[in-house]
């Protein structure tokens, strides 16, 4: 449920190229599915599995719980079976299902009203019979890698028969027209006013057709009527606000006195914010994630061809062209998008010890950049905010680089700045092309080091005690498109 205005990226084309996704071990994790947000993020608990029943009632009587968007759709295909199943075996008590209607009338579960951006394929599902739409498969390989596996699109009565009496769900009708058939269909549900909530625009009108038949709302305010939300409010039961507001209109919507639910939560950063500022309840997209404060891993899992959960480019309102690719030869990550990026390894943060060695490889695979051009990792920062170097950004932290001419430099940045302070900087040998660069950096309470392996004297140190965060980043730091590649990233 983006806002409108954020654009959707392009489809995927074709077989997986080397510039592919990869998705995390999201799969592998067993995590809580409704803990609670303290001050120092939710705490996990054990996970009540996919047939304990849930109801609106108890989700809403809890200070603060989670909602699968899109069925955790930075962990698995986007409003699929698969993505809804897997988010119930977590734990979730509640998911957020979009709905479409076939030229025949068969209500199904899909995000936007073409296939375009998730198949490829730019059709609108309004005409499509349910038979042909079945030769079209949910593709996020983009997003979530290689390995990922393209799902059907799902009948909405089979979701509801597999989690309509054990789950709360948000219902919306993308189309807008579809009101009296998907209100039918919840009316047959059993117990469906203590499981399913009637969700749309906040400024949609179907709101008092479904509070007659006695669902409860959830209306969501977008930029466009943020400015506005005494007009729609009082019709809602509950109200959404996007992690992109401002502070100022999150605090005027939780004003209102009704629960509200922000979304779509990728990170801890956006959960830690939306919480501090009265928001109740998370509509997730990452839930393996964000629903735990503990690392998962200490190395990388790009082997896998699967996205770590966590590990995310420096925005997600860009669509899934932001995300870097996956090299299955080298089993490497491969930002090779225009201009600058990060890459957040969130699976491995934060790091906790107070002092630990962070090791990666990089290569520029084809070319090398202009000699001063350069890449590296950002780290010490405090929470997995986006960190680019060369961009303000609102966390501080240092970074250090390789520059093509060789030149390892390490910096340090304070947040809302673009200028960084060099702390050390030693002349190392050219980088050539396809040449794989072992970088070490070591942190200790009182003094950073970092290595580039191939010489005793490619070293800088600087004592400097001022970022000791758990979260760090793998950085390309120059305009154009050409590829950067790390791997063996791990920390010990």
């Amino acid at each position: 449920m983006p806002l409108s205005s954020l654009p959707q990226g392009r489809p995927f084309q074709g077989r997986p190229s080397r510039r592919q996704l990869l998705l995390g071990g999201a799969a592998t994790l067993f995590l809580a599915g409704c803990d609670e947000p303290s001050s120092g993020g939710p705490s996990a608990v054990q996970p009540t599995g996919a047939t304990t029943t849930h109801t609106i009632d108890e989700l809403f009587s809890a200070r603060s719980f989670y909602v699968a968007h899109r069925g955790s759709g930075d962990n698995w295909p986007e409003h699929t079976m698969q993505a809804y199943s897997r988010s119930a075996e977590l734990g979730l008590k509640a998911i957020e299902v979009s709905v479409n209607a076939t030229r025949d009338g068969v209500l199904v579960c899909h995000h936007d009203t073409t296939l375009l951006r998730t198949t490829g394929h730019d059709l609108a599902i309004a005409e499509l019979t349910f038979e042909e739409l079945q030769a079209h498969l949910v593709d996020a390989r983009r997003w979530l890698g290689p390995a990922a596996q393209p799902q059907p699109i799902p009948r909405l009565d089979d979701v509801f028969e597999r989690l309509a009496s054990t789950r709360v769900l948000f219902v919306e009708d993308k189309q807008g027209t579809n009101a009296t058939a998907l209100l039918d269909l919840m009316d047959r549900q059993p117990a469906s006013t203590e499981h399913l909530i009637w969700k749309q625009w906040a400024a949609a009108k179907q709101y008092r057709l479904a509070r007659s038949r006695g669902y409860r709302t959830w209306g969501y305010f977008n930029r466009d009527l943020l400015s506005r939300p005494d007009r729609y409010a009082d019709e809602l039961d509950y109200v959404g606000v996007h992690h992109s507001a401002s502070d100022a209109q999150i605090e005027k919507l939780v004003g209102f006195g009704k629960p509200v639910i922000g979304w779509e939560v990728h990170t801890r950063a956006m959960r830690d914010r939306m919480a501090r500022l009265g928001v109740r309840g998370f509509m997730c997209s990452n839930v393996p994630y964000v629903m735990r404060s503990d690392p998962a891993s200490q190395a990388d899992t790009f082997a896998s061809g699967l996205r770590a959960a966590g590990d995310l480019p420096w925005t997600t309102d860009r669509g899934w062209d932001v995300q870097p690719g996956f090299d299955p030869l080298s089993q490497a990550l491969i930002m090779d998008g225009e201009g600058t990026r990060s890459y957040v390894m969130g699976s491995m943060a934060p790091v906790v010890a107070a002092s630990y060695t962070l090791s990666a490889e990089l290569r520029w695979p084809d070319t090398t950049p202009a000699a001063r051009d350069h890449a590296g990792i950002a780290f010490g920062q405090e929470d997995d905010r986006a960190y680019r170097v060369r961009i303000p950004s609102a966390v501080g932290g240092y970074h250090t680089i390789l520059r093509a001419n060789g030149l390892l430099e390490l910096y340090v940045r304070a947040p809302g700045v673009a200028d960084a302070t060099n702390l050390a900087t030693v002349k190392t040998d050219q980088v050539q092309a396809g040449q794989w660069v072992a970088l070490q950096v070591v942190v200790t309470p009182t003094q950073i080091t970092v290595r580039r392996q191939g010489a005793e004297h490619w070293v800088v140190t600087a004592r400097d005690e001022r970022y000791r965060g758990g979260y760090f980043s793998l950085c390309k730091n120059y305009a154009g498109e050409l590829p950067v590649q790390f791997r063996a990233v791990t920390i010990t």
